[in-house]
C-alpha cells in the first residue's frame, strides 16, 4: 500500500466523504447514538497478557516471533484517559501549550539522508491540535475535558509523538508491529481477530451501519469495546475481541504502532478504521504516515512489561 507523507492530509485509501473533519472547518452532525450508548462496559483501564513465543506474521503466512510477555491494553486510549494525562503531563511540565497546541519534546531520530527520509530532530514537536474542530479534547486555560458523550471513546487527532509521550509518561510504550500483529491475531493466520468471516457485527467500519453513521453518510466512532456481543437499540454486535481479549483491533481506529523505518521515517498505523472498508481491517494491513501526522480516524494504545 502506498504510503503517505506529512503533506498529505488524509490516509490514502481512506473515503473523502467520510473525514469531512480537519483541515475544512466544517463539523458533521452529531450521531444520537453518542448520548443514548455511551459506555459499551468493557474496562479501558484492563490490559491482557500476550505471552512469548512464534506466531505467524503478515498476509503470506512469514513466521514472526516476540521473545518476551507483555501486556496490551483491552481498548484504544480513551479521550477520557488522554484528557487526564494532559493535565497530568502539564502540571509535571513534560508538555507545554502554544497557541492552542500541546507541544513535547522528542529527542530526534537518527538520520541517514536516505532519498525519502525526513530529518527528525531533537526539539519540540506537536502532540495535538486543541483548536481543531475534529478534537474532542477541551481545554480552558486550566482544566482539560471531553465533549459530552465522547468520554469512552477513542482519542483521536493525537500524533505519533503525542502517543508516544503518553505511553512514556505511565511508563508503558508503543506496541511494535510484530507485539500489535501477535496480540491482534494470536498464533493461527485468522484474518481478523475474532477469526475468518466479517460483517457489521464485529467493527466499526465505514458505512458499516452501525449507530454511529448519521443519515448524511458520516461515519463517527464508537466507544471502546462497542462490538463485545451486546445489543444497542435494534443493533446487535458479536463479541469481537482477540485471542488474548484484546478489543477494536480491527476497524473504530487505526493505531500509531513503535517502529522506526529508517531512510523514511514513516510511522506504522495498523488496524483500520471508521474511514475504511472491512477488508482494510485485516490482520496484515497497514498504512503509514510522518509523525506529526493527526486524524479523525487514528488513536492508538499501549504496551507494558507484565505486572
Amino acid at each position: 500500500m502506498k504510503r503517505v507523507n506529512k503533506r498529505v492530509t488524509l490516509i490514502v485509501g481512506l473515503t473523502l466523504s467520510a473525514l469531512l473533519l480537519a483541515g475544512c472547518g466544517a463539523v458533521p452532525e452529531t450521531p444520537q447514538a453518542v448520548y443514548e450508548y455511551r459506555d459499551s462496559g468493557v474496562d479501558s483501564d484492563a490490559w491482557v497478557k500476550v505471552p512469548a513465543g512464534e506466531f505467524i506474521k503478515g498476509q503470506y503466512d512469514h513466521e514472526g516471533m516476540v521473545d518476551h510477555d507483555y501486556e496490551i491494553m483491552v481498548t484504544e486510549v480513551t479521550n477520557a484517559q488522554y484528557a487526564k494525562y494532559l493535565g497530568e503531563a502539564l502540571t509535571a511540565g513534560t508538555i507545554k501549550i502554544v497557541d492552542g497546541v500541546v507541544m513535547g519534546y522528542y529527542p530526534g531520530d537518527e538520520f541517514r539522508e536516505g532519498k525519502h527520509e525526513v530529518e527528525i530532530t531533537a526539539k519540540d514537536y506537536p502532540h495535538m491540535d486543541l483548536n481543531d474542530v475534529a478534537n474532542r479534547i477541551t481545554y480552558d486555560g486550566t482544566n482539560f475535558g471531553v465533549i459530552d458523550g465522547y468520554e469512552n471513546h477513542p482519542v483521536t487527532m493525537v500524533t505519533w509523538f503525542g502517543s508516544k509521550a503518553y505511553a512514556d509518561f505511565y511508563g508503558y510504550r508503543l506496541p511494535t508491529e510484530d507485539e500489535w500483529e501477535k496480540a491482534a491475531r494470536g498464533t493461527d493466520n485468522r484474518p481478523y481477530p475474532w477469526g475468518e468471516t466479517v460483517g457489521h457485527s464485529n467493527l466499526n467500519y465505514y458505512h458499516s451501519t452501525d449507530p454511529f453513521e448519521t443519515e448524511g453518510g458520516y461515519s463517527d466512532t464508537t466507544p471502546v469495546g462497542f462490538y463485545n456481543g451486546k445489543t444497542y437499540g435494534d443493533f446487535q454486535t458479536i463479541d469481537s475481541k482477540s485471542p488474548y481479549g484484546a478489543y477494536d483491533m480491527a476497524g473504530n481506529v487505526g493505531e500509531w504502532t513503535a517502529d522506526v523505518h529508517h531512510y523514511i521515517h514513516d510511522r506504522i498505523i495498523r488496524g483500520g478504521s471508521k474511514a475504511s472498508y472491512e477488508i482494510d481491517s485485516r490482520i496484515w494491513k497497514d498504512n503509514a504516515a510522518q509523525p506529526e501526522y493527526a486524524s479523525p480516524s487514528t488513536g492508538f494504545r499501549c504496551v507494558r512489561d507484565p505486572r
